[in-house]
């Protein structure tokens, strides 16, 4: 199991703090994504509903991952070799490696990768980095 995945109950708890009814479907929709799934988009989030919840449509999906969002479960991320968002469990700060032989998204620890600027008078917020390369 992932790191992030949290109970059942942990999920309820967290969407009922974030002012988000915890129904079924959004229960099942975070367990998937916190663990199983690996950044996964909407349309994998869907197919993996329709194999095993059916009935879901597409707008609870997105309506779901945008609440799981906003209760700080998932962060959302718009990667440059991907037409559509895909959703992170790990919400601490990190960086992006995509992997050009396999598609896949790996996620890097900031203390392995060197970050600096010599911008004055900016307030940084956030810094998002996606290497591309290939894992040896």
């Amino acid at each position: 199991m992932k790191q992030s995945c949290l109970a059942p109950s942990e999920i309820e708890s967290r969407l009922k703090a974030a002012g988000v009814q915890p129904t079924a479907q959004r229960i099942a929709i975070a367990r998937y994504v916190l663990c199983e799934a690996d950044h996964p988009t909407a349309e994998q989030v869907k197919s993996w509903a329709d194999a095993n919840f059916p009935k879901m449509s597409m707008a609870t999906v997105y309506n779901t991952l945008n609440a799981l969002v906003d209760a700080g479960l998932l962060k959302k991320h718009a990667f440059p070799h991907l037409n559509e968002a895909t959703y992170d469990d790990n919400i601490t700060e990190h960086y992006h490696l995509l992997d050009e032989k396999t598609g896949r998204v790996f996620d890097l620890d900031p203390a392995d990768v060197k970050v600096t600027t010599k911008l004055k008078g900016v307030r940084i917020k956030e810094v998002d980095v996606f290497i591309r390369g290939s894992r040896a």
